[in-house]
């Protein structure tokens, strides 16, 4: 069903086949190649186009939307997600969010590094998969196959204990209204650039997210949604410094001991 998804929903949003490739990121002849079934898309590529196309991947490959019940019908859910704000999970600034990824040779999805010397050129390549396939890529297998995940190496102390030069691990995060307050995530966005902090979600209220450092010299400050252009949850980092022991809980800790020890001792007196 391929093909023919591809020329309905290209249809459908009023695209020629070469801006289609450029939504996919892909070369034009491609997206001739694949309408006319001369060639079959890769698993990323498919991914992109279930989220261009606002249907399932399941949708994209087995159902013929050519046929107007089915294409009545998926009409109707987009029209109804357009309408709700709270369901424009897949939106931003009134266009689809496209999430470019790479796989391996199993078609698994990689995790991309984004080091700190690339984080400037990722604010224009994040959704060029030629961009992606230059960074450097590795597999993380306890984290699953639970979503898609990017990895970020941070700069500055405003998240300390985790120091300057760690990698941040994140799961990519596709409707930004879930986000609970105080989560820690990688918001990539087209004035601050890369960073990483606790959001707090404000996208129902004030269209905006707040940002707050955990090192307490640093003040929260807010962001406009219209500026953020992805979000990664913080489920893993990767450091070679060890966070540094607080002495001065150890001591209380000790205190509390002894304290302890001596109403103990008071009790049997």
């Amino acid at each position: 069903m391929i093909n023919t998804n591809l020329k309905f929903w290209r249809r459908e949003l009023s695209l020629t086949q070469a801006q289609m490739a450029e939504k996919l990121g892909i070369k034009r002849s491609l997206v001739g190649a694949y309408e006319e079934g001369r060639a079959e898309p890769k698993l990323a590529t498919l991914v992109n186009m279930a989220r261009l196309f606002g249907i399932s991947l399941d949708a994209l490959v087995t159902t013929d939307f050519s046929k107007k019940k089915n294409a009545k019908a998926a009409l109707q859910l987009q029209a109804q997600a357009a309408a709700t704000p709270d369901a424009g999970a897949n939106r931003s600034n009134g266009n689809l969010r496209i999430l470019a990824l790479t796989v391996d040779k199993e078609q698994n999805e990689n995790i991309e590094l984004v080091p700190q010397k690339a984080a400037a050129g990722y604010l224009n390549g994040y959704a060029d998969p030629e961009y992606l396939e230059e960074l450097p890529k590795f597999r993380l297998p306890m984290l699953g196959n639970t979503g898609t995940y990017r990895a970020f190496e941070i700069a500055g102390d405003s998240m300390l204990p985790i120091a300057s030069g760690t990698v941040i691990v994140g799961r990519y995060v596709d409707d930004w209204m879930s986000i609970k307050d105080g989560t820690p995530c990688i918001v990539v966005s087209s004035k601050e650039g890369i960073v990483f902090k606790r959001v707090f979600n404000r996208l129902k209220d004030a269209a905006m997210l707040a940002l707050h450092s955990d090192n307490p010299l640093y003040q929260p400050y807010q962001i406009d949604v219209e500026d953020v252009v992805e979000i990664w949850e913080a489920k893993a980092y990767i450091s070679s410094t060890f966070p540094i022991a607080d002495l001065s809980l150890n001591r209380l800790a000790s205190i509390v001991l002894d304290l302890q020890q001596q109403v103990s001792t008071m009790k049997k007196v």
